[in-house]
């Protein structure tokens, strides 16, 4: 998210004779990777041409962290759309579950269309254009999600759009007994501070992975709390092997990472063992 592009190409979001509701929506590539902006050198997605399924960014993959403790998800939501990483990637690799896609600006919907291969909607897949905040807070939600996965920014880059214990409430109140949220954040900047209290404040246990080269953090927030002693980091390894060798996602860092950060440090695993 912290990477910078220069942006080359521009898909108009409104009249240009009014004022633009939202950034417009701009793209660039490198080295085979094109990237998504809005109107900004601030990376809001990426997708390696070759590879258009593949979660490019580090921090991406770090959102599919989820899997050290859920096998067999049935109903997954993404809450920004992006370039589609993980709602494409979600929709392949679970071919049982429910992926929705939850995505304020229609540019953005459009250009995933286009541009990131993002497949139409079907059986298993929606992508709809709704505000994060309306999608969260509908009672027909509440419950039904085994995991949702909270990447919420505008051009600015600031932090999330969507940062208050009201909204990660909310957010907690739409997953099941066993769900699990992830979230990107910035680790070096005022927001993360701010986000971690208000997921705190909003589920029963929190942890991170270490910060990535670009400065994305993962937060990890639980429904209910999970054993992180000897024993159950021991089955994460094993549960992280298996991850690896059936997609080839770095899960064993992730566990290395959360080994790691249980001294509370922050930017790291340090929630965990604080409640």
């Amino acid at each position: 998210m912290l990477i910078k592009r220069k942006s080359i190409e521009q898909v108009e979001s409104s009249r240009p004779a009014r004022k633009a509701k939202y950034a417009p929506v701009t793209l660039s590539e490198q080295d085979g990777v094109r990237y998504l902006h809005f109107g900004t050198e601030w990376v809001q997605g990426a997708m390696r041409i070759r590879k258009p399924d593949w979660p490019e960014l580090e921090y991406a993959q770090q959102m599919m962290s989820w899997m050290l403790w859920l096998e067999q998800p049935r109903r997954i939501a993404q809450l920004g759309l992006g370039t589609a990483t993980l709602t494409k990637y979600c929709y392949k690799q679970f071919p049982e579950a429910e992926v929705t896609a939850v995505e304020l600006n229609p540019a953005v919907m459009a250009v995933c269309a286009s541009m990131f291969k993002l497949p139409p909607n079907d059986a298993r897949l929606r992508v709809i254009e709704m505000d994060a905040l309306d999608y969260v807070n509908d009672p027909a939600n509440a419950g039904q999600l085994d995991v949702i996965q909270a990447d919420l920014y505008d051009a600015t880059a600031r932090g999330p759009v969507l940062d208050s214990a009201e909204f990660y409430q909310s957010c907690n109140a739409c997953l099941s007994d066993d769900g699990i949220l992830t979230v990107n954040l910035f680790g070096d900047h005022p927001s993360y501070a701010k986000n971690i209290k208000a997921i705190g404040f909003a589920f029963e246990q929190v942890i991170c992975l270490p910060q990535v080269h670009d400065g994305n953090v993962v937060a990890i927030a639980f429904k209910r709390r999970r054993a992180l002693d000897d024993e159950a980091l021991a089955a994460l390894d094993a549960r992280a092997a298996a991850i690896v060798a059936a997609t080839k996602l770095p899960a064993k860092s992730w566990v290395k990472g959360i080994r790691s950060g249980l001294g509370g440090k922050p930017g790291k695993a340090g929630k965990a063992d604080q409640q």
